[in-house]
């Protein structure tokens, strides 16, 4: 006997009759639904109420490469949901028409605004944190005295005494001993130290054998991670851990503090050394003339001349001297860092390096094959692969990851994306360098060679497309500083030495506003007596 199919009146009303049935069912074609779309892309979805925080979370570990992963399925730019609760919508983008949209064509749209100011509020009034009128002064008076010739020279001259000093002789302990070192350890006290020196006139001397603990840089690094966190959590919670002080905000007050402390040391005593400059007429006098001088003496110098001192002068120098302490530490660290990661995986790359050393080496280094070598400045500006390399290298591994901006007025960005007054607008520098669509097929090979051109010189790409300096009216004014610090330690390292990478030593990038290495660079160094028998 056939049972006659069940009229579609008495179904609803049975599963109408158990409404777990009907929550069970509904729940079933959701899930099933949302495990599709999962499977079918790899961007995120956005859940009510929370939106796409829960995916922020499980990706924080590996942030970097999660929005590389997004913005390449997404066409270059996505719009991230936050919580409804937090004001947490986000605009990411690698799209060069967007960037040079922002940080030229329509940059007075795009301050660095409250916002921003209180992320980085440490830096005070600095020139990072500083809009309108505050900027263009901050920046015009750092522009005369950075790129003033004798504090060119002054750069030039202390970066090839740290590297021969300090340095190389470290570098030759290690090797003798067949020993194991942390390149990116040497690189952050090499850093701290030359910039100490360029700033402040002082060389802490960090970067000895015994790796002295230097509270200040500690206290840098401790801000540094803080302020990541603060850009991944709803602001409303770590503004309630800075209240109460508890949390990654105890640890920022604590890193302040010490921060405050030291700055205000260095200031005392380069006071006092002027001072007395001023009242021993027969004591050594520093000259600003083709020598040069730290970047606080001139400074003091410009204010005392002006006849005027006050509190506010003395917040001025607090906020301008930190802000470039980070902008010359951790930024030409990180590169130094990466680059030998790179050179030390690619052979090939090492050999033409060595190449071009060998062929502009001095008749008087050459004469000596034991000699440790440091190589002239003038002779560095001449090296095309060795500049082509630190391109290449800061292209793949840029050392501030990404750049945010807000803005003013609402509008659509060139991708076709709007933006509102609300938006955080995102750019990620790390995924930028791994687009097929802007770098072409072997974007993701070390190739100093895409640097270069026919005729055999450095070529030249926008900054709007190659952003590790930043681009417009906010490009980075220490740009030729960094590239001369990095090539007399590149130039010297590799000539006189080869690094190993330990074997089973993951490296990986940090969670951080600044890309350094979670496990820091595990090397084993050994001596190398000539360049000539290293390319044979």
């Amino acid at each position: 006997m056939v049972r006659a199919p069940w009229p579609v009146s008495s179904l609803l009303s049975l599963l109408g009759s158990y409404p777990e049935v009907m929550l069970a069912i509904a729940c079933f074609f959701v899930l099933r639904l949302l495990n599709q779309k999962v499977q079918n892309s790899k961007l995120p979805l956005s859940w009510p109420v929370v939106g796409m925080l829960p995916y922020l979370i499980t990706q924080t570990h590996r942030i970097h490469d999660w929005c590389t992963e997004i913005l390449r399925e997404s066409g270059y730019t996505f719009r991230f949901q936050g919580p409804w609760f937090a004001g947490g919508e986000v605009v990411i983008t690698c799209d060069p028409a967007n960037v040079n949209h922002v940080f030229n064509v329509n940059f007075a749209n795009y301050p660095k605004g409250e916002d921003f100011g209180d992320i980085f509020d440490i830096l005070g009034n600095g020139i990072f944190n500083a809009d309108a009128e505050s900027w263009k002064n901050q920046r015009r008076m750092a522009h005369s005295l950075i790129n003033h010739a004798g504090f060119r020279a002054f750069v030039a001259r202390a970066s090839r005494d740290k590297v021969s000093r300090a340095l190389l002789p470290l570098l030759q302990g290690v090797a003798a001993r067949n020993g194991v070192v942390d390149l990116q350890e040497v690189f952050m006290r090499f850093t701290f130290d030359s910039t100490c020196s360029l700033i402040f006139g002082s060389d802490p001397g960090s970067l000895s054998p015994d790796f002295p603990r230097a509270p200040f840089a500690l206290a840098m690094d401790d801000a540094e991670e803080v302020i990541l966190t603060r850009h991944i959590m709803p602001k409303m919670w770590w503004v309630i851990l800075r209240w109460v002080g508890l949390g990654t905000e105890r640890k920022f007050a604590m890193a302040w503090e010490t921060i405050d402390r030291s700055v205000a040391e260095y200031v005392s005593r380069k006071r006092e050394a002027i001072a007395s400059q001023r009242h021993s007429p027969g004591s050594p006098k520093v000259d600003d003339g083709e020598e040069g001088t730290d970047l606080l003496t001139s400074y003091l110098r410009n204010q005392a001349e002006a006849g005027k001192r006050d509190a506010d002068f003395d917040k001025f120098l607090r906020d301008t001297t930190l802000n470039l302490m980070i902008a010359g530490r951790d930024t030409t660290s990180s590169g130094l860092a990466w680059f030998f990661w790179l050179v030390s995986t690619n052979p090939d790359v090492e050999a033409k390096l060595l190449e071009e050393l060998h062929g502009h080496l001095s008749e008087a280094a050459a004469s000596d094959p034991d000699a440790l070598v440091v190589f002239d400045p003038v002779e560095l500006n001449k090296m095309v692969y060795l500049h082509a390399a630190l391109c290449e290298s800061l292209r793949l591994y840029p050392p501030v990851p990404f750049e945010r901006k807000n803005p003013v007025k609402a509008e659509v960005l060139p991708s076709g994306i709007k933006v509102y007054e609300w938006t955080r607008v995102v750019f990620s520098l790390y995924a930028m360098g791994r687009m097929e669509g802007i770098w072409g097929k072997d974007y993701a090979e070390f190739r100093p060679e895409r640097w270069i051109s026919e005729k055999g010189k450095v070529k030249y790409e926008p900054s709007y497309k190659f952003l590790s300096f930043n681009a417009g009216p906010r490009t980075c004014l220490g740009k030729d500083v960094a590239f001369t610090q990095m090539k007399a330690v590149a130039a010297a390292m590799i000539y006189n030495f080869q690094f190993e990478v330990v074997q089973g030593h993951h490296v990986a990038p940090k969670v951080s506003i600044i890309l350094h290495m979670e496990n820091g660079l595990k090397v084993r160094v050994k001596r190398r007596r000539t360049a000539a028998a290293a390319l044979s």
